[in-house]
C-alpha cells in the first residue's frame, strides 16, 4: 500500500512540474531544477526507517550525479537551440 502512495504522490509532483513548464517554461525549468526528487526520496527513505548512514550515502550519490545532470542539460539546451529534434524519428 505504501508503494502505491509513494507512486501517486511522486506522479502528482511530476504532473505539477510539467503543467507549470507547459504554461510558463522558465518557471517550470526553475521548479524542475529544484531538488524535488531527491527530497522526496530522502523523505521516503527516512519514513521507511532507513539508517542515517544510508541517507548520507544517498545524498553523496546525488551530489556525484549532479555534474552528469548539468552536462546532459547543457547538451540538451545546445541541441534544442540548434533545432536538433528530441526524438530522431518524429
Amino acid at each position: 500500500m505504501f508503494v502505491i502512495v509513494k507512486v501517486i504522490i511522486s506522479a502528482i509532483v511530476i504532473g505539477i512540474v510539467t503543467e507549470i513548464a507547459r504554461r510558463v517554461p522558465t518557471y517550470g525549468g526553475v521548479v524542475a531544477a529544484l531538488p524535488l526528487v531527491s527530497l522526496l526520496s530522502i523523505i521516503w527513505l527516512n519514513y521507511q526507517g532507513e539508517q542515517n548512514t544510508t541517507l548520507i550515502k544517498f545524498t553523496l550519490g546525488v551530489l556525484w550525479g549532479f555534474p552528469a545532470t548539468a552536462l546532459l542539460l547543457f547538451i540538451m539546451y545546445i541541441a534544442l537551440k540548434n533545432s536538433v529534434p528530441l526524438y530522431p524519428y518524429q
